[in-house]
């Protein structure tokens, strides 16, 4: 293969690289030398990727933890054009302004469709195992491109921006790498054996209703807890679905399965774990209530919670 993944994990790190090394030098941020440790150290694990060793990753990540967690991030000055100048830009250049945004799904379906196959000398032009992340980091270059080219901005400038916005977002940009790796912690503990233990010690496992109740509530609250609805299914389906749900009440995995997961959502919509469905979009849009967008799911997210749990109970033999 001619462009592989790990390519443009380096480019992620190289570009965390430059954010560290303009934050250290913006005497601007009242705390540059902590938020320069943390992109730096995030740059490392995608520089060095595989060849950290796992006890060297993990200092990292709780390194970072820490960083986040005593506040060691805060925003500097970015070197934004005068308000005149954006303004008279955005003026002439109207819906054009969306040209780099639609190149990245265009490009992405082109490169993951169209060009899977095409060759070089024999050579297959994307690796074929991540080929639509292949081709989303293409089309991510592309649209930067055609972003500087419109805006007749310097990729410099397009850097700032990029600070401005990684520092805007904070700690959260890290929180879906976190909980994919907690995700993984959580199943080699085995910790859907100790749901399964409790579950069946402490909870009347005799009544249908109560088992799928568990089941979906036990869904939500691991998503809650994780972020991550991917995350919580093979602990609730280990620990409820497979040895309850389907072991004794003979329910189709199908339909376990596929209402567990929309449970899970339900999780999602009011846990600021998910930071980039809940969090990062309060943070772009300058809301005074980070916690907004979770306040105007969750009166949507109990109903549909409660919703699951009778669908899954009436369907669950279908």
């Amino acid at each position: 293969m001619i462009i592989l993944l790990d390519y443009f994990y380096l480019v992620l790190g190289a570009m965390l690289t430059i954010a560290a090394f303009m934050t250290l030098r913006d005497k601007h941020n009242p705390k540059r030398f902590t938020t320069a440790l943390f992109w730096g150290l995030y740059a490392v694990v995608y520089l060095a990727g595989e060849r950290i060793p796992p006890v060297a990753a993990g200092a990292i990540m709780v390194l970072m933890a820490l960083i986040a967690g005593f506040g060691g991030i805060a925003l500097g000055k970015y070197g934004f054009l005068p308000e005149g100048e954006r303004r008279a830009s955005a003026k002439r250049l109207g819906n054009r302004l969306f040209i780099p945004a639609l190149i990245i799904p265009i490009v992405t379906m082109l490169g993951s469709t169209l060009l899977k196959d095409v060759t070089i000398n024999g050579m297959l032009l994307f690796e074929q195992k991540h080929l639509t992340l292949v081709a989303l980091g293409c089309a991510s270059l592309l649209a930067v491109a055609a972003a500087c080219w419109l805006t007749r901005a310097t990729p410099v400038q397009g850097m700032r921006e990029w600070r401005r916005l990684v520092d805007s977002i904070g700690w959260a940009l890290v929180l879906p790498h976190m909980l994919a790796v907690l995700g993984l912690l959580f199943s080699e503990a085995g910790v859907g054996k100790a749901v399964a233990h409790i579950a069946t010690s402490y909870v009347a496992m005799d009544s249908r209703f109560i088992a799928v109740a568990v089941y979906c509530i036990g869904m939500a609250l691991f998503t809650i807890v994780m972020g991550n609805g991917f995350a919580a299914f093979p602990v609730m389906a280990g620990g409820v679905g497979i040895p309850i749900l389907i072991g004794v009440y003979d329910a189709n995995p199908a339909v376990m399965a596929a209402i567990g997961m929309f449970s899970a959502y339900c999780g999602t919509l009011m846990t600021p774990m998910a930071a980039n469905f809940n969090i990062v979009p309060a943070v772009l849009l300058e809301l005074p209530d980070k916690n907004a967008v979770i306040k105007a799911q969750i009166p949507t997210a109990l109903p549909l919670l409660g919703a699951n749990i009778l669908l899954l109970y009436f369907l669950m033999n279908m």
